[in-house]
């Protein structure tokens, strides 16, 4: 079994923009990385079909096209990108032991992880579908709530990121439809202020939706029901916006690793660094707060250079 084991001087675990770019920080200082994509290659972004707030792109990039860049720039650096998912780890020893599939065994030296977080969905088949299209539904205002302004959009969710998200809406678009599935807010009162205070927002509580509307290729509005009179109606919209929260990456770390009540890993502030030496964490899988292309993607510099410094402070000062 010994010689089936892999040594590797940096592990990156996922594809998105942190991964990535940790990758090329990595490669350039010749740490030699392996990444592995995961079981999403390119990270949420995939699902996005606009970007226009990332630096670099004045006339905006799809997000999957975006991803085959960063892999491309991270590949032009010699980093050995590779296909697969990391399904069990152990983190108890000095060596970092990862399992690529639970059959190949690697020990790292560094492990930078990149697994980001996903949102969740209410799981209608036409919220998937369009989803999928590219056609009207978001888990991100702030993502793609330009592409809706002066339209019609219909939010779901009843905690702070929901109203955040549905004031910012409000912004952008002449109208904001927030269906709320209680008879009350989750959010904090300050909050749930903020968007009843907002006059272009219009609030149904008691309301889940049925079924997101669309004429096969983007959305026009969405059928929900009233929860305590069965009443089932339509809602004109371009957008629909889900804000249920986001399900961090972060399972298969959590007997070694510091998480937060909701999963996303602890780092130590103001670093990447985790409570496990040589382990780092970047982007969304501790981020519950920004979760945007760019910000990811500066956690991943700065995992990548905390690991390059980790390695160069082990190193013996008489070895050639």
């Amino acid at each position: 079994m010994s010689e089936q084991i892999e040594k590797v001087k940096c592990l990156i675990i996922g594809s998105g923009p942190a991964g990535y770019t940790a990758a090329i920080y990595a490669a350039r200082a010749n740490m030699n990385p392996v990444l592995y994509q995961g079981t999403q290659p390119g990270g949420q972004l995939t699902t996005t079909t606009e970007v226009e707030n990332y630096p670099g792109y004045p006339n905006g990039i799809t997000g999957p096209e975006m991803m085959i860049e960063f892999q491309q720039q991270a590949e032009r650096f010699d980093t050995d990108v590779r296909d697969g998912w990391i399904t069990k780890v152990d983190f108890s020893g000095p060596v970092h032991k990862v399992w690529v599939h639970d059959e190949k065994e690697i020990h790292c030296e560094t492990v930078i992880i990149s697994t980001g977080a996903s949102a969740r969905y209410l799981g209608l088949p036409s919220e998937q579908k369009y989803l999928k299209l590219g056609g009207g539904v978001s888990a991100c205002a702030v993502c793609d709530g330009f592409f809706y302004k002066n339209q019609e959009v219909v939010i779901v969710g009843a905690g702070d990121s929901a109203c955040e998200e549905a004031h910012y809406l409000s912004k952008l678009c002449t109208k904001v439809t927030m269906l709320v599935r209680r008879d009350q807010f989750r959010a904090s009162k300050i909050m749930e202020a903020r968007v009843r205070n907002t006059k272009n927002i219009e609030i149904l509580l008691n309301t889940e939706t049925e079924e997101v509307l669309g004429d096969g290729q983007v959305v026009t509005g969405v059928k929900a029901r009233n929860n305590i009179t069965g009443e089932i109606f339509e809602i004109p919209a371009t957008g629909f916006f889900v804000a249920i929260g986001h399900i961090p990456n972060t399972a298969i770390f959590k007997d070694y690793l510091e998480l937060d009540e909701t999963g996303y890993i602890i780092n130590i502030p103001g670093t990447s660094k985790t409570n496990v030496e040589g382990v780092f964490v970047s982007g969304d899988a501790a981020d519950h707060v920004y979760r945007q292309a760019v910000t990811a993607a500066g956690t991943g510099c700065m995992a990548a250079l905390d690991a390059e410094r980790y390695l160069a402070a082990k190193e013996s000062p008489v070895e050639a």
